[in-house]
C-alpha cells in the first residue's frame, strides 16, 4: 500500500477541460501528496522524475461526485443491505463517485453515539474513497438532545435526519420533529427528513392486504404520491416555523418536488434531493409480470408510476428547484427480496445506484440538453459539499482542494448491466440504459484508484471528513433572519445594527471568517 501511494504522490493530468459548478476552462492540474496544487496551462512541475501524467485531452476534468445518501451493509427489515463499506465505496470509484455520506441509525430508545461509533466501526477498515456520516433522530428525549450536541461538537456531524414514516420503527411525530429542527437549528445543522406520512401507509397497507393485493404493486398503491407531498408540506412548515433550514431526502414525486420548488419560491431555506432511481426509471416496473424483477424495484419511498416523473424531476434539477442527487444506495439481491414473496410490507426497500448515478444523470440531464456540464458538476459535487460544509475541499478543483478528481469522457458510451457492474448485487434497476457520459479514471485524495476499467484500492484508504456546524451556504440567510427578527423586537436597536454578527456587535462583517467561527 505504502508504494503505491509513493508512486501516486505528484500527478500531472494534462490537456483537460476543468469543469468546475461556475465556470469551465482548458487547463492541466497539478497535484500533490493528495491536495491540488496548480490549475492552469501547459504546467511543467519539477523535478520531471517520479511524475504520473494523465492525458485528458478532449475530456472534462470534474470534481469527484458526492453521493448525499447511501445506506451501506445497513441491517433493516429482516436482512441487512448486500453492498458493504468495501464493495459500495469501490463501486463509487468506478462510477465517478470519490465521496459518499451514509447514514448511522440508531433503534428508538438506543443512543445517537453508538450508532455513529458503530457505523464507523464498520465503515473505517472498508472504505476505498472518502465517506461522512449523517445521524439518524429515531426518537426524542433530552438524551437525545445532549447526544446530538455532542456530536456535532466532537464527532464532526453536521445533519440529522427523521423518519415520518416506518411507524413503530424509526418514525417521529410532529411534536418530536419540531423539538429536532429547533435543536439543528442551535447546534448549526441540516435538519433532513424522509418525507412520507407514516400513519396513511400502515393504514394502506392494511386496506391492500385485506383486499387480496399482496405483490410489489401494492408497496406504490399504499402510498402514493400525495403521501409524499403531505409530508413535504408539513416538514417544510414546521421547519420554516423554526426557521431552521430544511433538506429533504429521495423527492421521488413531481407533486412532493412541486411543494419543494414553491417553497423555495417563498424563501424558505429548503433543499431537495432526488435520486439516481427518480431521475432514471420509473414505477411501472411494479407491475412488471416477473415477481422478482417488480421487486427489485421497491424503495420507500416509491418509483412512481407516472412515466413522465424522471423527465419532470429532471428539469426541476436542472433549474435549481431541486439541488443535490443522491442514491439511497441499499441493495437487496433476489433472494432477499423473497422475504415479502407473499406480503409486499416485507420485502426489503432498497435499489442500487451509487456506481451508475454520474452516468445516469449526464445522459438524462446533460446529454438529453436539459442541463450543462457546470450545472451537471453542481448536482452531483458542488452543491452537496456546500450544503454540508465541505466545499472548498470537496466539490471544487482549485488549488488547495482535495485531489479528488474525475476525468469524464463526454462522448464515450457504456450499458449498464449486473453482469458488469461492481455493486455486490444480482440485479441493476437501470439494466440495459446506454449511458453517454463514462468515467475514464477516478482520482481519490490524489491517488488514481480507477482507470480504464481497473482497480488500484486497498480497503480502509477513505477518510471519515468531519464537517463543521453552521454551513455559510445554509445558514448565513438563517443567520440574517434571526438577527432582523431580534432587531424587530428590541426598538432600541437602531437600523444600523443590523449585521451578520452578533447581538453585542455594532459593525457589520461578512468576512467568511468571522461567519464560520460564529
Amino acid at each position: 500500500m505504502a508504494h503505491q501511494n509513493l508512486a501516486q504522490q505528484r500527478l500531472l493530468i494534462k490537456g483537460g477541460k476543468v469543469v468546475n459548478d461556475d465556470h469551465s476552462v482548458v487547463a492541466d492540474v497539478y497535484v500533490e501528496d493528495g491536495v491540488v496544487r496548480q490549475v492552469g496551462p501547459n504546467l511543467n512541475p519539477e523535478p520531471p522524475t517520479g511524475l504520473v501524467v494523465l492525458d485528458a485531452t478532449n475530456k472534462l476534468v470534474i470534481p469527484g461526485g458526492i453521493d448525499t445518501h447511501t445506506h451501506m451493509q445497513f441491517p433493516f427489515m429482516g436482512s441487512r443491505s448486500k453492498d458493504d463499506f468495501y464493495t459500495g465505496t469501490k463501486a463509487a470509484i468506478a462510477g465517478g463517485t470519490t465521496m459518499i455520506i451514509d447514514f448511522a441509525i440508531p433503534q428508538k430508545g438506543c443512543s445517537l453515539t453508538e450508532a455513529f461509533d458503530t457505523w464507523k466501526s464498520w465503515a473505517d477498515p472498508k472504505v476505498c474513497c472518502d465517506y461522512a456520516l449523517h445521524v439518524a433522530v429515531t426518537w426524542w428525549s433530552n438524551k437525545v438532545k445532549e447526544e446530538m450536541k455532542s456530536l456535532v461538537q466532537n464527532k464532526g456531524v453536521n445533519s440529522f435526519k427523521m423518519f415520518m414514516a416506518y411507524k413503530d420503527l424509526y418514525m417521529v411525530n410532529d411534536e418530536e420533529l419540531y423539538a429536532a429542527f429547533s435543536c439543528c437549528k442551535e447546534l448549526g445543522a441540516v435538519a433532513q427528513v424522509h418525507a412520507e406520512n407514516g400513519e396513511l401507509i400502515a393504514q394502506g397497507a392494511k386496506k391492500m392486504l385485506a383486499m387480496g393485493i399482496t405483490g410489489p404493486e401494492g408497496h406504490e398503491l399504499c402510498r402514493p404520491e400525495e403521501v409524499e407531498a403531505e409530508a413535504t408540506q408539513r416538514a417544510i412548515t414546521i421547519a420554516n416555523a423554526v426557521n431552521c433550514p430544511l433538506f429533504v431526502v429521495h423527492v421521488m414525486s413531481k407533486s412532493a418536488a412541486r411543494v419543494i420548488s414553491n417553497a423555495r419560491r417563498e424563501g424558505k431555506v429548503v433543499y431537495g434531493e432526488p435520486i439516481a432511481a427518480s431521475l432514471g426509471t420509473d414505477g411501472t416496473n411494479y407491475w412488471n409480470k416477473d415477481w422478482a424483477h417488480a421487486a427489485a424495484y421497491v424503495m420507500g419511498p416509491p418509483l412512481r408510476p407516472d412515466p413522465s416523473t424522471p423527465g419532470f424531476l429532471m428539469n426541476l434539477l436542472a433549474n435549481d428547484d431541486l439541488s443535490v442527487t443522491g442514491t439511497d444506495n441499499c441493495t437487496f439481491d433476489i433472494c432477499q427480496k423473497a422475504l415479502g414473496k407473499d406480503d409486499f410490507t416485507k420485502i426489503p426497500n432498497g435499489v442500487n445506484g451509487v456506481e451508475d448515478r454520474m452516468s445516469v444523470i449526464w445522459e438524462k440531464g446533460v446529454y438529453s440538453g436539459k442541463m450543462d456540464e457546470n450545472r451537471f458538476v453542481a448536482v452531483t459535487s458542488t452543491n452537496a459539499a456546500k450544503i454540508f460544509n465541505l466545499y472548498p475541499k470537496k466539490g471544487r478543483i482549485a488549488v488547495g482542494s482535495d485531489a479528488d478528481i474525475v476525468i469524464w469522457d463526454p462522448k464515450a458510451t457504456r450499458t449498464i448491466s449486473a453482469k458488469t457492474h461492481h455493486q455486490a448485487n444480482n440485479f441493476n434497476i437501470f439494466e440495459g440504459m446506454v449511458c453517454h457520459g463514462v468515467p475514464v479514471a477516478t482520482i481519490s485524495r490524489g491517488k488514481v484508484v480507477y482507470e480504464g476499467g481497473a482497480f488500484n484500492v486497498t480497503a480502509g484508504e477513505g477518510k471519515y471528513v468531519s464537517r463543521p456546524p453552521f454551513p455559510p451556504y445554509v445558514y448565513k440567510r438563517v443567520r440574517q433572519r434571526e438577527q432582523i427578527k431580534a432587531n424587530e423586537n428590541d426598538p432600541a436597536v437602531p437600523i444600523k445594527a443590523v449585521h451578520s454578527g452578533s447581538n453585542n456587535q455594532s459593525t457589520i462583517n461578512f468576512s467568511r471568517t468571522n461567519m464560520e467561527q460564529k
